[in-house]
């Protein structure tokens, strides 16, 4: 109840503003993106994540997203987790481009005493560049009459086309565990709590704080099936993002070391898309694939496609060999 009563405390910061962030369709594969106590959060020693979006190819200039993570925790200490997340995105006729480089430490709390209920905290701090580039647009003084003319002067002015922020932002995970196939997650992230500002030039725009929900689980089935439900909710000014659904795992092999799985989910995102996602895993090696469906008002420009999604993840395990104590025979024997 403690947790659910600091997700009602934070909801009013959801609406107040109007820039978004960007979203991605598989967001249980961007942990670090999704919710800074993430990080660390992982049976593993090192964790490694590279997510790519390209979406309205159809409609205009296409909206192409990367990003890269990587998290770990200490061995000295393993409560305490750090991520780093690099992502670039590129957006419309004007090349509008965003990078920003967050780094993400977190601290694990015990619950209960055997760790089958445990709570995350993490907070990130990083940098936000945005740049746009004016002269891929046209304007009125380069129109001759008959056509637009690149070579024409714009006649127009321009201060400014870059700006760089500093953002913050902070998260909790709670985590139900019994085993590898039977747990349960959920989380909530407050981002941009600064409100950085945006605006190019004299008057400032101010980036509204952006509010993470999350939850998902996975339950075994049967010998080889698992189910993973799941649904995340984003709040961000006018910005509202409520996404559900549920993905299946087979597991091919898993026995002497050897493990082997694949994927199949399906996700509805409301009022705009619904999304298909398939998946493999291959020992340590994860890679999956989406697609978003577009059914909104869009759907006469965008024929209904929406946008390609691709993530892999790939866990380091270092080698720990067991301490032996050795004894010393005497001389007499």
């Amino acid at each position: 109840m403690k947790i659910l009563g600091f997700i009602l405390m934070l909801l009013p910061l959801a609406f107040q503003s109007i820039a978004q962030d960007i979203h991605w369709s598989q967001y249980n594969d961007n942990p670090i993106f999704q919710n800074p106590g993430n990080s660390g959060k992982f049976k593993g020693d090192y964790r490694f994540y590279a997510n790519y979006r390209d979406q309205w190819r159809s409609v205009t200039k296409p909206f192409s997203t990367i990003s890269i993570s990587a998290d770990t925790r200490f061995s000295e200490n393993p409560k305490f987790g750090l991520g780093l997340m690099v992502f670039s995105d590129q957006a419309g006729d004007g090349a509008f481009k965003t990078i920003e480089v967050q780094a993400a430490p977190s601290y694990q709390f015990k619950i209960s005493p055997d760790s089958t209920h445990t709570l995350r905290a993490g907070f990130q701090l990083g940098m936000n560049y945005r740049q746009v580039n004016m002269s891929k647009f046209s304007f009125d003084a380069q129109f001759d009459g008959i056509q637009f003319d690149e070579s024409l002067s714009t006649n127009e002015s321009f201060q400014n086309d870059r700006k760089t922020n500093i953002s913050i932002g902070t998260g909790v995970v709670y985590e139900w565990f019994q085993n590898d196939r039977k747990r349960i997650s959920a989380g909530v992230a407050v981002f941009n709590v600064n409100r950085p500002n945006q605006g190019f030039y004299g008057t400032k725009v101010l980036r509204d704080p952006r509010l993470n929900l999350f939850a998902k689980g996975q339950f075994k089935v049967d010998f080889d099936w698992d189910i993973l439900p799941s649904f995340q909710m984003n709040f961000q000014g006018k910005y509202k993002e409520i996404v559900l659904g549920s993905t299946a795992r087979y597991i091919l092999i898993d026995r002497l070391g050897e493990y082997r799985a694949i994927y199949f989910g399906a996700f509805f995102r409301n009022k705009d898309a619904g999304y298909l996602s398939v998946g493999v895993d291959y020992q340590n090696w994860y890679t999956g694939v989406s697609y978003d469906l577009n059914f909104s008002k869009l759907v006469p420009a965008s024929k209904a496609r929406g946008g390609v999604e691709v993530s892999i993840r790939y866990i380091l395990t270092r080698f720990k060999p067991k301490s032996q104590i050795h004894r010393i025979c005497p001389d007499y024997i």
